[in-house]
């Protein structure tokens, strides 16, 4: 259990130094890969007393890739988006609502997680409920720092917000999470639920 954490950070931070070497747009780097820079002290400073299960920490190293592709190209200009664009007649690069999608997806975990750990609740409705209103919350509040970001920035932050002409965009972005995180919850509940019980009893909260 202790090594497997190791290895995703190590390759975790392999791919930060990747993304960070020439990327399209330096202050759009910063800003796309400043969660990892928070996250991952975060998940370091709490490995032993606060363990995390193993699918928790591959869904974010997941998350932390899909942030620093984003960064490296910016979200307009990642080629598995142009790929997709060409494969499929999107009128736009999609990547940036994949990137939207794993912003609710990857946190409906973590938040259930933390969770089921650290209260009283069950898996159930209330459960259910309360992980998709965090992850609501979130995704909000990103939109939040989108937002003061064009304000500060002005035309310099448009490749951070990736609209790509799109004046819906900030209703995609948020919709999306959504979608993600009731997603995750239908289909890796009965996973994460097995996950979470292999974890020592001194780690589970109880």
């Amino acid at each position: 259990m202790s090594r497997y954490p190791l290895v995703l950070l190590g390759l975790v931070a392999l791919l930060l130094v990747w993304s960070g070497l020439a990327p399209y747009d330096r202050t759009t780097w910063w800003l796309e890969i400043f969660p990892i820079l928070i996250g991952a002290p975060i998940l370091v400073a709490t490995f032993h007393r606060f363990p995390l299960t193993r699918l928790l920490y591959t869904l974010l190293a997941v998350h932390a890739l899909i942030l620093m592709v984003g960064g490296h190209y910016t979200y307009a200009r990642v080629p598995l988006g142009f790929w997709a664009q060409d494969l499929f007649g999107f009128t736009r690069n999609h990547y940036d609502r994949l990137g939207h999608f794993a912003q609710g997806f990857i946190p409906a975990i973590l938040a259930r997680e933390v969770l089921l750990r650290t209260s009283p609740l069950r898996p159930g409705r209330w459960l259910f409920v309360l992980v998709t209103a965090v992850c609501l919350a979130i995704s909000a509040c990103y939109e939040f720092i989108e937002w003061w970001t064009a304000l500060a920035g002005g035309q310099s932050a448009e490749a951070f917000l990736g609209t790509q002409g799109d004046v819906w965009d900030t209703q995609w972005d948020m919709f999306l999470a959504l979608i993600g995180a009731i997603t995750a919850q239908l289909v890796l509940n009965r996973v994460h639920d097995r996950a979470l019980a292999k974890l020592p009893t001194e780690s589970t909260g109880d």
